[in-house]
């Protein structure tokens, strides 16, 4: 039961925004009464932050190629493909709009973040290893600036994001690795 509300609650927010989504709604979807979701959530709210939480904090594949380049590349790769489907456009409307509003949301927002940055520290940790970027470069800073502009065209600019994005933020992100501007300690360390 408690996966299929979780699943209708990501169709609901993607079908209906974050706005329009209601627990009757959900409750219709999944097959469920809606006395059922409040036994399960206190309100709309704590289920769609559960619902974004479970969906978007599952394992993301950590590539290792042998090379940084690729590697990053397939992450890169793997965050063009995730947030241009209906679901990832329906977490960033989301998480945008009403983050400020609901401390929950906002939390899972952190949580996500934190959560993909450490799952992919290996990435770097290991080019590190292998002489292909400097000893003290942050592996959060690098990826960090490895999203930055995949988000900036979807959030911002809603220019077309695809591959060669991705593949541009690589390159971005590396040259500005190898400059050492992506220190331990973040911007401007050192």
């Amino acid at each position: 039961m408690r996966v299929a509300v979780l699943e209708a609650a990501i169709a609901e927010l993607t079908e209906t925004g974050y706005a329009a989504l209601t627990v009757e709604g959900v409750a219709r979807r999944a097959g469920v009464h809606k006395t059922t979701i409040y036994r399960n959530w206190k309100d709309a709210d704590g289920l769609v932050a559960d619902a974004l939480a479970g969906r978007f904090s599952a394992d993301i594949p950590i590539p290792d190629t042998g090379a940084v380049e690729s590697d990053l590349r397939a992450l890169a790769r793997s965050l063009v493909a995730t947030m241009t489907t209906q679901a990832g456009r329906a977490l960033l409307v989301t998480v945008l709009s009403d983050a400020v509003r609901v401390p929950q949301l906002a939390d899972v927002k952190r949580a996500l973040f934190d959560d993909r940055f450490r799952r992919a520290e290996p990435v770097v940790t290991r080019a590190v290893e292998r002489g292909e970027l400097p000893a003290d470069t942050d592996p959060a800073e690098l990826l960090k600036a490895l999203a930055a502009p995949i988000y900036f065209r979807l959030v911002f600019t809603g220019e077309p994001v695809d591959e060669a994005t991705a593949d541009q933020a690589v390159r971005v992100a590396l040259a500005a690795a190898q400059a050492r501007v992506l220190r331990a300690g973040g911007p401007g360390a050192g």
